[in-house]
């Protein structure tokens, strides 16, 4: 059993405990968690598994690192803290962990991530002998794995399309929906997340491994972007009010240009609530959908919707995500030590886990 640590317990750290305790080859050691108030209580508790799993959370993170875990699932938030991200991940990978999470973007594509993000990960696996993996659902295995399996069907491939397509009051986390995203902001607020040259930072390296893995080189990355306002006030179940003028619903693309054209490109269609933008495209229930389309012969359209936590679609891609990785836990563990992206990272099947009880 691969001794393993959930390092956060938010809408990626509840699901990695669940996944954890799943997976017949890890053993759930230690949650570590920031907020005082949950310092002493049962990872099932936290994880909402609806029983104890006899692990107490604590915010003792030299005490857990020393304990030499074989695996660490990361799940606190890189989004506005990435030197802090980036310093707890090297830490854990110094310790010779195998260490997964979804965290720091530019890691998606490690081969062509900056040296002031890489070089620090390298130098921690040559001095303690630990690996990473960075990977999630968008970025992730939506915008990876799954189109370029899929890309394997076709005969021709003129153009492949990864789009997200998301009500975004589903989704736990206001700060991100609200200030990062724009969502509720009058329309002359500028969200970082929106902000020119932003979204290719976030999405343009899952466009170069996409490139590396079809063999064609990108001429460029572009991005296009349309923002629509609210036309009436709205209140949602889990996000409160909207109000009537403000930012409703965001759509833009990052494309990969080969050729002069955008063979490649992510595209991502969020709302606030479904009466906003209704000529956009949206998922086949209005809740929130993955979907990937390859343009050719045949074309190719697939569409993965997820649920968890009470059927929330939101918590499922979540869930998704955190499957990714820590299914990947033991793989890693018997592989070379180092710095992984998706293209090296095998996904396999739940072997030993059909029909397991879950959770």
């Amino acid at each position: 059993m691969i001794s393993t640590v959930v390092w956060g317990t938010g809408n990626v750290g509840r699901a990695a405990i669940r996944a954890v305790e799943a997976h017949p080859a890890l053993q759930l050691a230690h949650v570590l968690v920031h907020d005082p108030g949950k310092v002493g209580r049962d990872a099932g508790d936290l994880a909402g598994t609806g029983r104890d799993l006899g692990v107490a959370a604590t915010d003792d993170i030299d005490a857990v690192l020393a304990t030499a875990p074989g695996a660490v699932v990361y799940a606190a938030s890189g989004d506005i803290r990435p030197d802090e991200a980036l310093a707890d991940i090297t830490r854990a990978v110094r310790t010779g962990a195998v260490v997964v999470t979804p965290a720091l973007y530019a890691l998606y594509d490690q081969r062509g991530a900056p040296p002031e993000l890489r070089d620090p990960v390298l130098a921690a696996v040559e001095d303690g002998g630990g690996s990473l993996f960075v990977s999630g659902v968008d970025p992730g295995w939506g915008n990876d794995v799954l189109p370029l399996l899929i890309s394997g069907l076709g005969s021709t491939v003129d153009a492949i399309r990864c789009q997200e397509i998301f009500d975004y009051s589903t989704y736990d986390q206001p700060d991100a929906v609200r200030d990062l995203i724009g969502m509720g902001h009058p329309m002359e607020y500028e969200p970082l997340m929106l902000a020119a040259s932003v979204p290719t930072m976030v999405w343009g390296g899952q466009l170069r491994l996409m490139a590396r893995a079809l063999g064609v080189e990108l001429d460029d990355i572009r991005e296009t972007m349309a923002r629509r306002p609210l036309e009436t006030t709205v209140t949602t179940r889990t996000m409160g009010e909207f109000a009537a003028g403000t930012q409703g619903a965001v759509r833009f693309e990052v494309q990969g240009i080969v050729e002069g054209e955008p063979r490649i490109v992510i595209e991502h269609i969020t709302r606030i609530h479904p009466s906003c933008a209704p000529d956009w495209p949206s998922p086949p229930d209005g809740a929130g959908a993955h979907r990937v389309i390859i343009e050719g012969r045949p074309r190719i359209e697939v569409t993965v919707e997820a649920t968890d936590e009470d059927e929330n679609r939101s918590a499922g891609g979540n869930a998704t995500a955190v499957g990714r990785l820590v299914n990947a836990i033991d793989w890693l563990v018997e592989a070379e030590p180092g710095l992984y992206d998706a293209l090296d990272v095998p996904l396999r099947p739940a072997a030993g886990r059909l029909g397991r009880k879950q959770p």
